[in-house]
């Protein structure tokens, strides 16, 4: 099954899931109680994209100023957005994947999966797309100063 069809399932099963779910919940504890919690995750996923957001950007910022690759923050900036994004959205699924996002340490696992799964097939494509190339020669620069 490819890319396309996964999501548009997503798309058209998790509104569904959602709108039940709701329902439960609404059943359970009423419907206030319900509107509000909705609202609270809301404001939460708003506090937590802000914060958790800033922080990457920091890290970011200091692992450039060390002259490091930033590889971790520059997947988990997306993967912070995702979740903001997924907090803000009404119900409780959404919430709870928007959850996962934010959280640190599930977010390090998560961009640790995407950079080992994704990154290390590209690395490997790019070395076998050089080595078939024989017009590249390799060598050093050296410049003395005197």
């Amino acid at each position: 099954m490819n890319i396309i069809r996964i999501l548009f399932l997503v798309v058209l099963v998790v509104p569904f899931a959602e709108i039940y779910l709701l329902l439960q919940v609404g059943g359970i504890i009423g419907a206030l109680p319900t509107i509000f919690l909705v609202v609270f995750t809301a404001l939460l996923g708003a506090f937590l994209l802000k914060q958790q957001g800033l922080a990457t950007f920091r890290r970011f910022q200091l692992s450039m100023a060390q002259g490091e690759v930033p590889a971790y923050e520059i997947i988990e900036g997306p993967i912070i957005l995702l979740g903001g994004v997924l907090l803000l959205t009404p119900g409780f699924i959404t919430d709870l994947m928007g959850l996962v996002c934010l959280i640190p340490q599930l977010r390090r696992k998560i961009a640790q999966y995407l950079i080992e799964n994704h990154v290390i097939q590209a690395a490997a494509s790019f070395s076998r797309s050089k080595a078939a190339d024989n017009n590249v020669l390799e060598g050093e620069f050296h410049k003395d100063v005197e």
